[in-house]
């Protein structure tokens, strides 16, 4: 019994130290570092590119949704008054119960596609969005329409669009995750650098062009 408390309070102690370094190198908060520490560790989450993420107001970010992970380590790493915008599953997992508690959440209805007001408030207030696009989508699906939508939104919020990718979620159980991240840019400034793109189509392209990167440095 004594050694067996001796191991479990290392553990705890290795944890807790863990996660407030994961905490301070992230600038998030130590309950966000304590939850992503496992996940870190487990699957060796590469997330530089989210340290010192825009936190200032009006910023949208972008995440190709590819598995389950991905809320969980947007929820962990991204700033903790960030609203999630979570597909069905996601928004009722149990497993991904402790990650929501992490940041606000609401659950997507396809029926609405977005309550586009109240987004842009939460944005013109300062606020900041986590929006999940399903990676099937492309201009001739139905799924665009969320790309149309979030660029609307942006569009009335004049707010910065940072496009996510998370790599290695399907190399392995135990892979390396790498999380990639463009630079902050509004609609206005991408469709600015297009030659008559449309504000969903540079969102898309911008979307494709975080993956990309990742492809690119990987080759």
């Amino acid at each position: 019994m004594i050694v067996a408390g001796i191991v479990i309070g290392g553990i705890l102690v290795a944890w807790l130290a863990y996660a407030s370094w994961i905490a301070t190198s992230q600038q998030i908060t130590f309950h966000q570092g304590f939850i992503h520490a496992p996940l870190a560790l487990l699957r060796r989450v590469d997330s530089r590119a989210l340290r010192g993420a825009p936190g200032n107001n009006r910023v949208i970010y972008v995440v190709s949704h590819q598995s389950a992970l991905d809320p969980a380590l947007m929820l962990a790493l991204l700033p903790d008054d960030t609203l999630h915008i979570l597909d069905g599953r996601s928004a009722t997992s149990v497993w991904l119960e402790p990650w929501r508690e992490l940041a606000r959440t609401i659950a997507f209805k396809p029926e609405h596609v977005f309550v586009s007001r109240r987004l842009v408030r939460v944005l013109r207030g300062g606020g900041r969005l986590c929006v999940y696009m399903p990676p099937e989508a492309s201009p001739d699906t139905r799924d665009f329409r969320l790309y149309r939508a979030v660029a609307r939104i942006a569009l009335r919020a004049d707010a910065r669009v940072v496009p996510i990718h998370v790599a290695g979620n399907h190399a392995s159980w135990f892979g390396k995750l790498t999380i990639r991240a463009l630079k902050p840019a509004t609609i206005q400034e991408l469709v600015e650098r297009t030659s008559g793109n449309t504000s969903s189509g540079v969102l898309y392209e911008r979307v494709a062009e975080a993956r990309a990167a990742h492809e690119k440095k990987a080759a």
